[in-house]
């Protein structure tokens, strides 16, 4: 079985938002979790229940996101950002649920390309959809327009 490398936190991935940032870190350390535990067992059973704590994490955390988008008012001042969002955060969920659904079925997803998906998934988000949220509710936590 291929190594695949370990997501590394940078500071490229700091939001400025404390709970949002705490949040990503968590996501970051159980993705690394899973790449350690998949290369000693990549079972259809451990598969699916990677992806269900995975989803349930990832599902707490985009109600923070959502919380936060309408406490300060997000999409009142940039309507297409916050639904842009909104559909990555679906979008996110509905693929998981696929690959668990398939789990089920039987069709199984390898090690690599699930961490490849979520990886992929994770940095992308944050660095072209979180950051812009978190710049907007940094800018609305110092008292600005947003």
């Amino acid at each position: 079985m291929a190594d695949y490398e370990p997501l590394v936190w940078s500071e490229n991935f700091v939001t400025g938002v404390p709970e949002i940032d705490e949040q990503h870190r968590i996501l970051v350390n159980t993705l690394n979790e899973a790449n350690v535990r998949l290369a000693e067992n990549s079972s259809p059973e451990f598969l699916e229940q990677i992806t269900r704590d995975l989803l349930s994490y990832a599902l707490y955390h985009f109600e923070t996101e959502e919380a936060l988008m309408q406490e300060y008012a997000y999409n009142d001042q940039s309507a297409e950002e916050a639904d842009r969002h909104l559909r990555e955060h679906r979008g996110f969920s509905a693929k998981v649920v696929a690959v668990r659904e398939g789990l089920k079925g039987g069709i199984l997803i390898t090690r690599e390309d699930l961490l490849s998906f979520l990886n992929n998934w994770l940095v992308n988000h944050i660095l072209n959809t979180d950051k812009k949220l978190g710049a907007f509710i940094v800018q609305k936590r110092a008292g600005g327009p947003g």
